[in-house]
């Protein structure tokens, strides 16, 4: 699904379950990070998002959040949201339901852990966008939104130039849109110049930047 920048239309229908726009006439987007807390990189994210008062998502990997606690309870005291991206950044292609429900769970436990004012979060993202029927399935049973996405930056991609990286995102955002980027060592090099960009041209064009709830 990552294939295309802008989500195509035709798989948000067939995909009606999964939420990957938010319409709305007030010129919100929402802006999404996948793959934190990291060091150094998960920070410089949190002091941009404060230089333009804009507020985002963090689907975290459980992982990252025992290793770095401290990183975590940032996101959280900037008044972010918190998303479950699985324990160990999984691809639900391939992995089994009871593995994947398992490693979710696992992560859920370590947010509500370290996240005393809203430990029960129910924002999922799938890693790499891919899940199976049944998996996603089980979660929206269990209460859980599967967040996807609107716009992909594709910052990740070290083929995909910096700037290419901006002219996915300033290309493809509309009112609703929900974008991703990583917090990421691997992004780290595309992100570094598109996030700040990103902000300033959002704010010349006067939408607002909302958290996930």
């Amino acid at each position: 699904m990552s294939l295309w920048v802008k989500t195509n239309r035709f798989i948000k229908t067939i995909f009606p379950k999964y939420v990957w726009d938010i319409p709305n006439t007030e010129k919100k987007v929402y802006l999404t990070f996948d793959d934190g807390p990291i060091p150094e990189v998960t920070e410089w994210v949190l002091d941009q998002l404060n230089q333009f008062n804009a507020k985002a998502t963090f689907f975290c990997i459980g992982d990252n959040i025992q290793k770095y606690p401290e990183i975590f309870q940032k996101i959280i005291d900037d008044h972010h949201s918190i998303g479950n991206h699985t324990f160990n950044h999984l691809k639900g292609w391939q992995t089994s339901l009871e593995e994947y429900i398992e490693n979710t769970e696992k992560c859920a436990e370590v947010i509500a852990n370290y996240n005393t004012k809203t430990p029960n979060t129910r924002l999922f993202r799938p890693p790499y966008g891919k899940i199976k029927p049944s998996q996603a399935k089980a979660l929206r049973h269990s209460g859980y939104k599967i967040i996807m996405w609107d716009v992909i930056s594709m910052d990740f991609d070290a083929t995909v130039t910096p700037e290419k990286c901006l002219e996915n995102v300033v290309n493809n955002i509309e009112s609703g849109s929900i974008i991703v980027f990583h917090d990421s060592v691997k992004a780290w090099q595309n992100l570094e110049y598109v996030l700040p960009k990103t902000l300033a041209f959002l704010k010349k064009k006067e939408f607002v930047c909302e958290k996930l709830n």
